[in-house]
């Protein structure tokens, strides 16, 4: 019978021959598809999933003889239906069956030679011993067979693999109500922990695993073994479900189908139509979200610094104007997406954290979904319920693409290029433009300053808008929406595309473009002589167009930046400007509303009462009442106005309250 089938083996492998010399040329192990067995021969198919161990002896020695080659592996992929089980329901029955699971790495050990065969001399007589090293303990030989000596075995030769064991936990979406998700430990070695697969094996990853299922005895306190059993899964193959933009393969005709469709003419409008279909308008929003999606350009500076090509947006608006449907959508679309919750979510879920490990008895190193979705996109639901700590994590994430860890005995810096995505609720249910927007949304002016856009969604009743919007949500829910032109897998390989490929320069005529429209709109003429002059625009949005129109060439695969891009960031930029930066009092541009949370209208007010209570301390010594204030200051200021300043500077430590109805300079 083994004859027959090591016969069928080889047969089979001779059917596969183009496909395996390819592979041979790559490296040492050889994919097989094990729907090509079936096909061949459902009796070897049928052998490999009853005694895979046997099986996969058989088939390498077959494999080795017939192209005469040595140390040639067998991967096995698309394992039938029948072997894929969840973690959950691996049962004993199981134990020495091939299966295939799926589910995300939570930790990895590092990767360390392991002994798989020993060669002993003995001294006695010269004997040499082959031992197989199966256990976790160093075998050494029990006697020698010709001369009977039983100790002091000289170990001549070790075979040695690298191995690594890697702890994989089911899907969060295959659970069901309240169930706690289970863990299995995975044994690699060989090429499945090679440098370029263990990248793809980070925590965080996706991942399918195929492979045998094994007991390993518990040990006990005394050093017996105990009548209990672990189960790991010794990998056959590991096959990675995610993939970032630059990993994905894209097909020649694929390729041509993304040149021809940069082509036409209507690119943009179909790239919009394409992004959240069910929302219906926003085309500014869903453009910035292509623009993201598409991304700028990475630049290393002549003083060794990096500028960050990935381009941050926060969404802030009312409740149910589908700000949660365009995250999940953002989420799904970028291969490396990941979605997390402000409520639910910590600094270390957001960013990383030092965790005990239970395995290895030491400490950790787990990461957030900043550091899993390097090279994606993180959407942040709720940012504003996050708490500070949590949040202020965020910061060095964002603008140096990098996590600093120092805790218990870990130093470690984390790569963080990932785009961020986030959306935030009003304080008071409804977005207020009189108010500002670091106030209505809970949010340190520092974080709300790195985003490079930042949109506003209001909910406002308008007869005919409102009837557009219910007959397309009444669309999309009898299932006659109509159709993107572009499908969502062509979408993202085409992004994936323009992020492998095109790294666009910007040209004289766009540099213009940009400059004229930075200096222009710094130097606007002010409506009022105050002492305080507003800032309409800092060098932060400067180099968010660049981003942006770096981004807009991409989509069109051009290699440089023409004015049409600078035109559409420049156009994005002012529709930002026009809904967060008005400052209502003076009816001007301010950024400060956003960067620091102080309008100039405001600075000009704080600015005018210090220089009143300064000249007044001159004048009636260092006790000052409130009332000569108010007095000094009517027509200028209102009365309202001048508590709410003088409130403002005790908290700032410029002046205190020494009793009631008297400030001192302090």
């Amino acid at each position: 019978m083994k004859e027959e089938l090591f016969i069928e083996a080889k047969n089979f492998f001779e059917s596969i021959k183009k496909n395996v010399v390819e592979q041979i040329k790559k490296g040492k192990s050889i994919l097989v598809s094990f729907d090509d067995i079936i096909n061949f021969s459902h009796n070897l198919a049928d052998y490999i999933l009853e005694n895979p161990e046997e099986a996969i002896a058989m088939l390498e020695i077959a494999l080795n003889e017939l192209y005469m080659e040595k140390d040639l592996k067998i991967r096995f992929t698309n394992l039938p239906k029948t072997q894929e089980i969840m973690i959950r329901e691996i049962r004993s029955k199981h134990i020495g069956k091939l299966l295939c699971i799926e589910g995300i790495v939570r930790q990895t050990s590092d990767v360390r030679p392991q002994v798989i065969n020993a060669i002993f001399e003995c001294p006695s007589c010269g004997k040499k011993i082959e031992v197989l090293q199966l256990e976790k303990k160093f075998l050494e030989p029990s006697r020698c067979s010709n001369c009977g000596r039983k100790k002091g075995f000289k170990v001549i030769e070790k075979h040695l693999v690298d191995a690594q064991r890697i702890v994989v936990e089911e899907n969060p979406e295959s659970l069901v109500g309240g169930e706690q998700p289970r863990r299995i430990s995975v044994f690699l070695e060989g090429d499945l922990v090679e440098p370029k697969m263990e990248e793809k094996t980070t925590p965080g990853s996706r991942v399918k695993v195929i492979g045998i299922l094994k007991e390993i005895p518990l040990m006990l306190k005394g050093g017996g073994k105990s009548t209990r059993f672990d189960l790991v899964i010794d990998a056959n193959n590991i096959i990675p479900l995610e993939e970032s933009f630059e990993e994905l393969e894209i097909s020649e005709e694929e390729e041509k189908e993304i040149i021809e469709l940069a082509s036409s003419p209507d690119i943009y409008e179909k790239i919009v139509n394409a992004i959240a279909p069910s929302v219906y308008s926003y085309e500014e929003i869903k453009l910035a979200l292509a623009l993201q999606l598409f991304s700028g350009v990475k630049k290393r500076k002549a003083d060794g610094t990096y500028t960050r090509g990935d381009i941050h947006i926060l969404l802030v608006g009312d409740p149910g104007v589908a700000k949660s449907v365009i995250l999940k959508f953002i989420a799904s679309i970028a291969p490396r997406g990941r979605y997390v919750v402000g409520k639910s979510a910590t600094g270390a879920g957001i960013t990383a954290t030092v965790v005990r490990d239970e395995y290895l008895h030491g400490w950790s190193l787990e990461a957030g979904a900043m550091v899993l979705a390097n090279k994606g996109i993180v959407c942040i639901d709720e940012l504003e319920k996050m708490n500070d700590a949590d949040r202020s994590a965020m910061h060095e994430g964002m603008e140096q693409q990098t996590i600093t860890i120092s805790k218990a005995n870990i130093q470690a810096t984390l790569r963080a290029e990932t785009s961020v995505l986030a959306a935030a609720n009003p304080k008071f249910g409804r977005f207020d433009p009189y108010q500002l927007i670091s106030q209505q949304i809970d949010l340190p002016p520092t974080l709300l300053n790195r985003f490079d856009l930042i949109f506003v969604l209001r909910d406002i009743p308008e007869r005919e808008k409102d009837g557009l919007i219910a007959e397309h949500v009444l669309k999309e829910h009898s299932l006659l929406g109509k159709k993107p032109e572009i499908s969502l897998d062509l979408l993202r390989k085409y992004i994936a595309y323009a992020r492998q490929k095109i790294k666009p320069k910007l040209t004289k005529e766009a540099i213009e473009e940009i400059k004229n429209f930075y200096v222009e709109l710094r130097n606007m003429p002010t409506v009022s002589e105050d002492i305080v002059k507003p800032i309409p625009i800092s060098p932060r949005q400067l180099e968010a167009l660049i981003r942006l129109a770096e981004a807009s060439a991409k989509i069109r695969l051009s290699e440089k930046v023409e004015v049409e891009d600078a035109r559409r960031a420049i156009r994005l930029i002012k529709y930002m400007l026009l809904q967060i930066g008005i400052d209502q009092e003076t009816g001007q541009i301010d950024i400060d509303r956003i960067a620091t949370g102080i309008p100039a209208s405001e600075r000009a007010k704080i600015i005018l009462v210090r220089e009143t209570i300064n000249r007044l301390e001159t004048k009636l010594g260092k006790l000052i009442p409130i009332k000569e204030l108010i007095k000094e200051l009517e027509g200028k200021i209102s009365e309202d106005e001048v508590y709410e300043i003088i409130e403002k500077l005790k908290r700032t430590g410029d002046i205190f309250q020494p009793k009631k109805d008297y400030i001192e300079k302090i």
